[in-house]
């Protein structure tokens, strides 16, 4: 007996009704994206490894998928590494392209290509599927989608402001109230990080401040102090841990806490100006918070970092972020071009939206009405119909095969069609159609004008 087949890990097939719930976030999100003055771009589904490796952090590379060359890739490999088996040092022999780990560097590396083309500031969406080697596990997958929107070109901190109103009009649309955007800025991390004496160890230090929230207070000193932190260190930054209050008392903090760093005060004075334009502006449903141990993890962040966390109540990992990334291009030979933008969470999006039962009726349905087939002269008269209707935009379907009835009433009930329309010798003679509610079970005979009106 044949194995039954199966799908990677971390992977999915989906069904009509999940595509069709994804496509109603997706439709959303590029209608906003385009209401707010973002076009699309593609950029393909690998890159060359040089264009990815390096920008992730140690954490990230690890975590990008490798593309064995074709043919035979170990023909041209070091004896010296296959014998010793050094995989990492091999890999760059045997594979010189990878599955895009975000939609941001690839970003990056089409605005320096394309430069010439792009009129700045630049304003791009782009929605495609990102695949990343990570263990699996609820909200947490290898491959899936991002939904991305960036502004090059302009070192405007009005651009941040309206990145929040971008965030709030989704959500809010999408019927997600109460989401939490939080906001912090890499400035103060790295001031912090002078401040407390550690700024050599910025990266390690930021990598697990930012996993406060995953290993816990206990967990995030323990990981800084085997990172070669010193107790001094982890004893000055101990306030971060319970930073509380409204956002202004914490900017407040931030600033007698940095006020011997001016890294850090830039950081603090950024913040400033974007949370009371947000508040002064207004948001829909969503809340802006600042929260200081909020880092991402990510290497080319520079500026104002966002994360997005579901409403209060529902278990999932945050559904959004961003930042501003100033030296992003430049690790591609393009100097002084800054850059911010933010990411849309889709699966997750979805798993919350299904967990709280937010997807209208509507996303789901499926053909207004099956048109019975008793046969090839009626399906013939259905099809003339059918097409008419069509071209009204009206979605309408034949039963393909000339089935017992009931078969065909039991196809349009399982899915989810509400009407039944019905041909016989007697219809075709009067030209008429059967109309059937399988809801109600009541039945008229229509002409074709009433029949229209009854489905659209």
């Amino acid at each position: 007996m044949a194995q039954k087949p199966s799908i990677p890990k971390g992977t999915r097939d989906f069904s009509p009704a999940e595509v069709a719930k994804r496509n109603y976030i997706f439709s959303t999100i590029k209608t906003n994206f385009e209401k707010f003055g973002f076009q699309p771009i593609e950029t393909p589904s690998f890159e060359n490894s040089e264009t990815l490796m390096g920008k992730y952090g140690e954490e990230g590379d690890r975590l990008i998928f490798k593309i064995l060359n074709s043919g035979d890739y170990l023909s041209k490999a070091d004896a010296t590494l296959l014998e010793n088996k050094d995989s990492l040092k091999l890999t760059s022999h045997i594979s010189e392209k990878a599955l895009r780990y975000d939609l941001t560097v690839p970003f990056a590396r089409y605005v320096v290509q394309h430069q010439n083309e792009i009129e700045f500031p630049f304003k791009r969406y782009q929605i495609q599927p990102v695949w990343r080697a990570d263990r699996p596990q609820k909200g947490r997958f290898r491959e899936f989608y991002q939904c991305d929107a960036d502004v090059v070109g302009s070192n405007s901190l009005w651009q941040e402001v309206e990145l929040v109103q971008l965030y709030d009009s989704v959500f809010s649309q999408l019927g997600l109230g109460g989401v939490t955007i939080k906001i912090n800025n890499r400035k103060i991390l790295s001031g912090i990080a002078e401040v407390i004496g550690a700024s050599d160890k910025l990266i390690d230090f930021t990598v697990a401040l930012d996993k406060l929230d995953k290993i816990g207070e206990d967990g995030v000193k323990k990981e800084m102090s085997e990172k070669g932190i010193s107790e001094t260190a982890i004893q000055k930054v101990q306030p971060l841990f319970n930073f509380t209050g409204t956002i202004n008392e914490k900017i407040e903090k931030l600033a007698q806490l940095l006020a011997n760093s001016e890294e850090g005060m830039k950081g603090v004075n950024e913040l400033q100006f974007i949370c009371d334009n947000v508040t002064t502006l207004g948001l829909q449903t969503a809340f802006l918070d600042l929260d200081v141990t909020l880092a991402r993890g990510l290497n080319y962040y520079t500026g104002a970092i966002f994360e997005v966390a579901a409403p209060k109540g529902v278990a999932m990992g945050s559904i959004g972020g961003g930042g501003r990334y100033d030296d992003l291009t430049g690790i591609f030979g393009l100097k002084n071009m800054s850059g911010v933008g933010i990411s849309f969470g889709l699966d997750r999006i979805a798993l919350v939206m299904e967990e709280v039962g937010l997807f209208p009726e509507a996303v789901l349905a499926t053909s207004k009405a099956l048109f019975l087939n008793f046969g090839d002269k009626e399906a013939l008269y259905s099809m003339k119909a059918i097409g008419k209707l069509r071209q009204k935009g009206i979605k309408v379907e034949l039963y393909p095969d000339k089935s017992k009835i009931d078969k065909q009433f039991k196809h349009a009930d399982r899915r989810g069609i509400p009407f039944a329309v019905i041909v016989g010798e007697s219809e075709i003679e009067r030209e008429e159609f059967g109309f059937k509610n399988l809801a109600t079970g009541e039945q008229q005979k229509v002409d074709f004008a009433t029949l229209v009106t009854l489905l659209q």
